[in-house]
């Protein structure tokens, strides 16, 4: 059956266009017609500015339960790992799968309609695998399903707390003690309509040099998509020069495991030979600014990756807020501040990162963007708010990126199911609730 969605307006890459119908069928668009200036007769009406459904490309799903605890007092990244291990010590199947469920709902009321999970809470506390070895990363791909959006899980290597140091005893869930068991226990991961398995390496600390190349491998056979953290800290870029004479990038480079399949998470302090490194290799660049400022780490050169050639993506990563459009904002006026100019990106080529290159990112092709036989997957930003009215429609993309908020939100369609509806989600019909249980059951 075919479902007639009417957008009062639209995004079109380039231009906003008024009185838009789509028609879906079989969780695609089939086709856009322009130019219709009223609602066709049993058309779902849309009105305010519908984009393609944001891709969320790096999350880590626990971490919403650090949002506030982790705002008293001062320190660093290093402090703040520490109480995110205290959390990750408490999670099972049944508590992680409530808490993404209430997560990824966040998450599509927000717009987002297809979230990449860096995922490497693999195993019970003391590192004992689950009867299930992969009953962690089924609880994400099943909170996914139940919030209604799609998801990649990145099942992530991570083998080592440092440069030839073994697990500490929080990271020993995290580890399936080498880069070859780390495999074996993924290959038991299957693809399903809304989801993809791909592949991380959690960073050059916590893989070692000698087995990169293995995770590499499994994502090159599968062509799946493979994300690294990648110098987030100079701390781990001082230890990889002292243990290896090199770069986290050139490392990385060294053992096979850039290209245009990887994507680089953070990409913050890097040489010039990092970056000519990146770009060169068509590996992309995933920022996730309102993390990045939250943990003190830095402004990371996101035009220089893509002036070099790094197709740039977004992600929430901790979660401190989770708002796609604001992370969009938030990397062009980090570049005004870095640089004391302004202008580093169009509304249009920020909305292109939050969308179609996040999807790309993410190994979901023909998706985060609005023509035929593409996805079913788009939201609706609100023009009439106290944030986005005054400007005139045509300035739809300048108004989403620069004033409009997660707030604003008021449709999420994802594979033609209305998942948000008037600023309600219809499938997790309290999300307050339902973080708020989550996160007090892990904090108790």
């Amino acid at each position: 059956m075919t479902q007639t969605y009417w957008l009062e307006h639209a995004w079109f890459d380039t231009n906003v266009e008024p009185g838009v119908a789509l028609d879906v069928h079989d969780g695609r668009i089939t086709a856009v017609r322009t130019g219709v200036d009223t609602p066709p007769p049993g058309a779902e009406t849309l009105r305010g500015l519908t984009l393609p459904g944001l891709a969320n490309a790096h999350s880590h799903a626990f971490h919403r339960a650090l949002r506030s605890t982790v705002q008293v007092g001062s320190g660093t990244f290093w402090t703040w790992r520490e109480i995110m291990y205290s959390f990750a010590d408490k999670l099972t199947p049944e508590t992680y799968h409530a808490l993404a469920r209430a997560v990824y709902a966040e998450m599509a009321l927000a717009g987002v309609t297809a979230v990449g999970e860096f995922h490497y809470v693999h195993h019970a506390p003391g590192g004992t695998p689950y009867a299930d070895p992969n009953a962690m990363g089924e609880a994400l791909i099943a909170a996914a399903a139940d919030a209604g959006i799609r998801i990649t899980l990145l099942d992530t290597a991570y083998v080592s707390s440092g440069f030839g140091q073994p697990p500490n005893r929080h990271q020993l869930r995290f580890s399936d003690g080498s880069a070859d068991a780390w495999a074996e226990r993924s290959s038991l991961l299957k693809d399903r309509d809304h989801a993809r398995i791909g592949a991380a390496i959690h960073s050059v600390r916590a893989v070692p040099a000698g087995q990169l190349a293995t995770v590499a491998r499994w994502a090159e056979e599968r062509r799946a998509p493979l994300h690294v953290h990648l110098s987030e800290q100079t701390a781990e870029n001082d230890a990889c020069q002292a243990t290896h004479g090199r770069t986290p990038t050139q490392l990385l480079a060294d053992h096979g495991v850039l290209g245009p399949r990887t994507t680089g998470v953070h990409n913050t302090h890097l040489t010039d030979q990092d970056i000519a490194l990146i770009g060169g290799s068509g590996t992309g660049t995933c920022m996730c600014p309102t993390t990045e400022r939250d943990l003190a780490d830095g402004i990371g050169p996101a035009a220089a990756l893509q002036n070099a050639g790094s197709p740039l993506s977004l992600g929430s990563d901790s979660h401190a807020v989770i708002d796609l459009l604001e992370e969009a904002r938030a990397m062009e006026l980090n570049e005004r501040l870095r640089t004391r100019t302004r202008g580093h990106w169009t509304a249009a080529a920020l909305l292109r990162a939050a969308s179609a290159d996040g999807h790309a990112a993410l190994g979901w092709d023909g998706a985060g963007i609005l023509e035929p036989g593409a996805l079913a997957d788009f939201t609706t930003i609100a023009l009439d708010s106290v944030r986005t009215a005054g400007p005139v429609p045509r300035l739809g993309a300048e108004t989403a990126v620069f004033a409009a908020t997660a707030a604003d939100v008021r449709h999420t369609v994802v594979g033609g199911r209305h998942v948000v509806r008037d600023g309600a989600h219809t499938l997790v019909p309290d999300v307050p609730t339902a973080l708020a249980d989550a996160v007090e059951t892990l904090r108790a």
